[in-house]
């Protein structure tokens, strides 16, 4: 279907602020600038995060040091299902701040406690640090689940873009290091081939915000040798095995770049015998998940990962293949 107006609206308003050649600043101002460019583009489109019972910020330990996170409560009387998210931003931008409202909405909604990881950021910290950073949360996480008021049998990891990139390499690592158990990986949008060589990066990675030079630009800053590209803990659609991989939702949009290497995936994870549900929103792009307040795909997009990460928590049997649907 056609790219929603609104959409055309916000493309055409990214158009008319023009190219932007900031390579010359430090890459903490690039960082900032393009929040605040994100942030005026993107204003008003996105209902804020309801009140909980407790969201905390902490530090838990690391590999290089202590990892900032932040913890969403729901109120509940019995111990909820612990989930384990990673925010989006080619893995050089983005923080705890850029997915609050997300992560309150996803607490609300399953309802389940949310453990939100600030990891460490490339170019300043590439391959292996910010996925070193995710899994140590994640093991933290599951290993105090009961303090947090979770159940350490429903833990389950996701995120956005490049945190859907680290929730499923978080899932390759906890299968080849046995912990932590987990019943569900959320991958929405995400990016995992470094080649950018798929068709619809060539269809659609130009003119729909999210471009193929800017996720040159990301992957280049992330993995620091050329052989990053082939380790399946950086790129997971490398990897050559899947098996007993946890079971996946993953969510694409129509007018993606990364949409293709998303739902090739998906049918990966499938033909490898992990039960996976695979829905492609129409008529939206890259990042439509926030845009909760003009946007039903964005509506029913939160509603659909609730429900599943609802039925994960659930520990409802899942019967292994790829069910697909469009939205």
């Amino acid at each position: 279907m056609p790219l929603e107006p609104v959409l055309e609206e916000l493309v055409g308003a990214a158009r008319a602020m023009g190219p932007v050649d900031r390579s010359h600043l430090p890459v903490a101002e690039q960082r900032r600038l393009g929040l605040e460019d994100l942030a005026k583009l993107f204003r008003d489109a996105g209902e804020r995060g309801p009140a909980l019972e407790t969201v905390e910020d902490r530090v838990v330990p690391g590999p290089a040091g202590e990892i900032p996170v932040r913890i969403y409560r729901p109120r509940s009387a019995t111990p909820l299902p612990l989930h384990v998210y990673f925010h989006g931003g080619g893995w050089w931008t983005g923080d705890l701040e850029m997915v609050d409202d997300e992560c309150r909405h996803r607490a609300h909604g399953v309802p389940c406690v949310v453990v939100s990881v600030d990891y460490r950021l490339a170019p300043e910290h590439p391959f292996p640090a910010p996925l070193d950073d995710c899994f140590a949360a994640a093991v933290w996480a599951w290993q105090n689940a009961a303090s947090l008021g979770a159940d350490p049998g429903l833990c389950s990891v996701g995120g956005a873009s490049a945190g859907g990139n680290l929730a499923a390499a978080v899932g390759l690592l906890a299968r080849d290091r046995g912990r932590p158990p987990l019943v569900g990986q959320v991958l929405e949008c995400p990016a995992f081939d470094p080649t950018l060589s798929s068709a619809s990066m060539r269809e659609l990675g130009d003119d729909y915000m999210l471009t193929r030079d800017g996720l040159a630009v990301a992957w280049s800053y992330y993995l620091s040798r050329p052989e990053d590209a082939e380790n399946p803990y950086a790129a997971p659609g490398r990897a050559t095995g899947l098996a007993g991989l946890p079971p996946a939702l993953v969510v694409t949009a129509e007018y993606d770049p990364l949409r293709d290497e998303g739902e090739a995936y998906a049918r990966r994870l499938a033909s490898s015998g992990v039960p996976v549900q695979m829905t492609r929103y129409p008529g939206v792009l890259h990042g439509f998940g926030g845009l909760t307040r003009v946007l039903k795909q964005a509506r029913d997009g939160r509603a659909e990962i609730n429900a599943w990460l609802a039925t994960s928590a659930g520990a409802v049997e899942r019967s292994p293949g790829c069910r697909s649907t469009t939205r």
